[in-house]
């Protein structure tokens, strides 16, 4: 049976998960390394991403979600997050199998998971407390969102087909806030097609509360991505 959406129990715990499995093909990394464990501003850029989750004291637990055989965090004994080598084929693959890890070690289907992009290593502790205080008394949960600001074009052949009213349109951002349960069975029946977890949500019929972002906490996926990412991290290094 699915999680009561309005299960809004005040002891409900605060669980962070990064799937950390995928290989970044589009960043266009000659290395052979996956682009999160690319180095951007001095540190490999994951670590940047787990630097503000840390930072949240009201979470129970972080997990990252590596692939069979990835042996990055070898080197760091006493690490304060934990990490799991069950990644699977797909995003949502890595999720799931990460939530199954969570409950394995203690938590409960009542309890929010916030799952993040390992490479939205931009995203700022502000930003998470914004999103966890926003959704930790909603019905169903929430994302981090930015209103699109530009003008939006449908493609044919490389052509432009129509242009869409932006209205009414956001950027889906990360992190992304459910009750464990609710979003666990949102992915079985889902599948790995859906690439974020809204998504799957959705399909449930559910309506998640969308939390207004930054324009900087973007996804690095291209190669350009990395240098814009590593001059606001600089940028923020000198300023703070």
């Amino acid at each position: 049976m699915m999680t009561d959406p309005a299960d809004t129990r005040p002891s409900a715990r605060f669980f962070a998960l990064i799937p950390c499995a995928g290989q970044g093909s589009r960043a266009g990394v000659a290395t052979g390394q996956a682009k999160q464990y690319q180095e951007i501003a001095g540190l490999p850029m994951v670590l940047h991403t787990l630097a503000a989750f840390l930072e949240i004291e009201r979470l129970a637990r972080t997990l990252v979600v590596v692939a069979p055989g990835d042996g990055f965090f070898d080197s760091i004994p006493k690490r304060p997050f934990d990490v799991v080598a069950c990644g699977g084929e797909s995003r949502a693959d890595s999720v799931r199998q990460g939530l199954g890890a969570l409950l394995q070690a203690g938590a409960e289907i009542g309890d929010w998971v916030l799952v993040h992009d390992a490479a939205r290593c931009l995203v700022t502790p502000g930003q998470i407390n914004q999103l966890i205080d926003a959704c930790q008394h909603d019905a169903v949960g929430g994302l981090l969102a930015h209103k699109l600001p530009d003008t939006l074009k449908c493609e044919l052949n490389g052509r432009v087909a129509a242009t869409l009213d932006r209205s009414d349109k956001w950027l889906a951002q990360t992190p992304q806030m459910f009750r464990l349960g609710m979003l666990r069975q949102a992915l079985a029946l889902a599948g790995a097609a859906v690439t974020d977890e809204s998504s799957a949500i959705e399909m449930l019929g559910l309506a998640p509360r969308l939390v207004a972002g930054s324009a900087q906490n973007f996804k690095v996926t291209y190669p350009e991505d990395f240098a814009l990412a590593e001059a606001i991290l600089l940028n923020r290094s000198r300023t703070a």
